[in-house]
């Protein structure tokens, strides 16, 4: 996948606009927080917990989105999705795709 396809430019330059010095604070503070949210993931999926995999799955969805990384985005949906309707079952493998698409998402951020 092409770095143009992994992040919106576009959204990355209005972040950039509207935080002017800020901006690597919020790119700082998201690489961080989707750290976190992968490995509550993790867990939450190893102790079956659905309801926790649904909220945190959505949180992650919004601040991927939100920084521009569709892709990612379109990952943690299709986990919370399944969470939702309570299948566990298969979303190890699509949560080892999130882990490698926020790897990928990371690497394009730290070169900005």
């Amino acid at each position: 996948m092409s770095t143009k396809q992994r992040l919106d430019g576009d959204i990355l330059a209005m972040l950039k606009d509207v935080m002017e010095d800020e901006f690597p604070v919020l790119i700082d503070t998201y690489l961080i927080d989707a750290a976190i949210r992968i490995k509550a993931l993790r867990e939450a999926l190893n102790e079956q917990d659905a309801e926790t995999v649904r909220i945190t799955a959505h949180s992650f969805k919004g601040s991927s989105s939100n920084i521009g990384a569709a892709p990612l985005a379109e990952l943690c949906m299709v986990i919370e999705n399944s969470a939702h309707k309570g299948q566990l079952a298969g979303i190890e493998s699509t949560l080892d795709e999130v882990e490698q698409e926020f790897m990928a998402v990371k690497q394009v951020l730290s070169e900005l």
